[in-house]
């Protein structure tokens, strides 16, 4: 018989499965590639290397994540797609080894992308599927670990003596595979049934277009994602490189640790939040306060003149960026009603987490050079004050 909650078990081991999708690609993305790339492209060419690959990268995922989500849909198997995108992406990931060049990498890193979002997709819609509108913000807290687990795990495997470098990304490709593959062999969830709401406590009305709404709730919501992370997408693949024009002594695993305490502290912090959230019945509040935390942080960030007020704003904006994507990531799910198109509405949310790598690397390569770090830094405080302008005038209570 159907219940109005899912079984905390289930919670906890789709959390686990989501924080190994996060381990993925986190350590890759944030540290791997770009050593590797610095290897392979020599002194000054990887910030040009790094653009053409997360070109090409974002768009492999904006395509897989929508079609495979899409076709999880049509099948009704999300379990599946999950077990063959862990498969293929694993696989493809202890590949890059292999790569002699930039077309190599290229190549590699978009076959990469298809495979992580033929698991990916599938993965978030069975959330949809399986977690009431009631635990919607306990699941975004638990979300919020996800992060941090894939920089603990880029600061275990960076570990100087651990591993060669090639030996990482085995590594990376067993620790994902032992996240993942509990919730796919012991997760049961059970059957949910979610009340009706009453017009007036919708945050978003019903409407048969799917994405479109009378009030455009939905599109705020996908545009305040989308200017939050084009911010984080702008630092997730340049961090490295911003902490090196401060204070060029800095390491990649240095680094790692950082980006792994930031991202540690944020999940407990979400975990509260998203309680918070639910018990008060006002989802969207916490997401407006992380907007401007993170508008502040990135504030700090370009003005910062030595290493420690860095790490201090760096840590602000990590905080709050991380806090509002895991929330806002469970909330969605919350305004995507429809099972049936779920997987593909998924995709289309998720061009907000893909688009920026599109365009990104060329707005870093047009304004760094010229402005340095700090004029780009203020352009993502202006995006990230948006966000939350947005977000305002919804309602406060559902």
């Amino acid at each position: 018989m159907a219940g109005s909650r899912q079984s905390n078990r289930f919670l906890l081991l789709y959390a686990l499965a989501w924080a190994g999708g996060s381990v993925a690609y986190v350590p890759f993305l944030t540290i791997l590639l770009p050593v590797k790339v610095s290897l392979l492209a020599g002194a000054g060419g990887e910030v040009t290397w790094l653009a053409y690959i997360a070109f090409a990268g974002a768009i492999a995922a904006s395509l897989g994540h929508i079609g495979f989500g899409y076709l999880s849909d049509i099948t009704g198997n999300r379990r599946g797609w999950i077990w063959l995108g862990l498969i293929v992406s694993c696989c493809l990931l202890v590949a890059v080894t292999r790569a002699t060049g930039l077309v190599s990498m290229i190549a590699i890193v978009l076959a990469w992308q298809l495979g992580l979002n033929m698991m990916l997709a599938p993965l978030s819609a069975w959330a949809g599927d399986s977690v009431p509108h009631s635990q919607k913000g306990l699941l975004g807290g638990l979300l919020a670990f996800a992060p941090g687990c894939g920089a603990l795990a880029g600061a275990f495997v960076t570990i100087p003596g651990l591993a060669p470098a090639d030996g990482r990304l085995w590594l990376v490709a067993l620790i994902v595979a032992a996240c993942v593959v509990p919730v796919l062999t012991i997760g049961s969830p059970e059957p949910v049934e979610e009340p009706v709401p009453s017009p007036e406590k919708t945050v978003v009305p019903e409407h048969p277009d799917g994405l479109l709404d009378r009030n455009g709730a939905k599109q705020r919501m996908w545009l305040a994602r989308l200017a939050v992370q084009v911010a984080e997408a702008a630092l997730f693949s340049y961090l490295y490189f911003w902490f090196r024009s401060i204070d060029p002594a800095m390491s990649d695993s240095r680094t790692a640790r950082i980006l792994s305490v930031v991202l540690v502290l944020s999940a407990p912090v979400a975990v509260w939040t998203g309680q918070w959230a639910d018990r008060h019945r006002r989802p969207v509040v916490p997401l407006i306060v992380c907007s401007a935390l993170s508008c502040v942080g990135l504030m700090g960030m370009a003005f910062a003149q030595s290493l420690p007020a860095a790490i201090g704003a760096y840590a602000l904006f990590g905080l709050a960026t991380s806090i509002f994507l895991a929330l806002h990531s469970a909330q969605t799910l919350r305004v995507l009603t429809r099972s049936d198109r779920r997987g593909r509405d998924l995709g289309v949310f998720n061009l907000t987490n893909t688009v920026p790598s599109l365009f990104m690397p060329w707005l870093t390569l047009a304004l760094v050079p010229r402005f340095g770090f700090s004029g780009l830094l203020l352009v993502l405080s202006a995006l990230a004050a948006v966000a939350g302008l947005l977000l305002v005038s919804f309602p406060r209570r559902t």
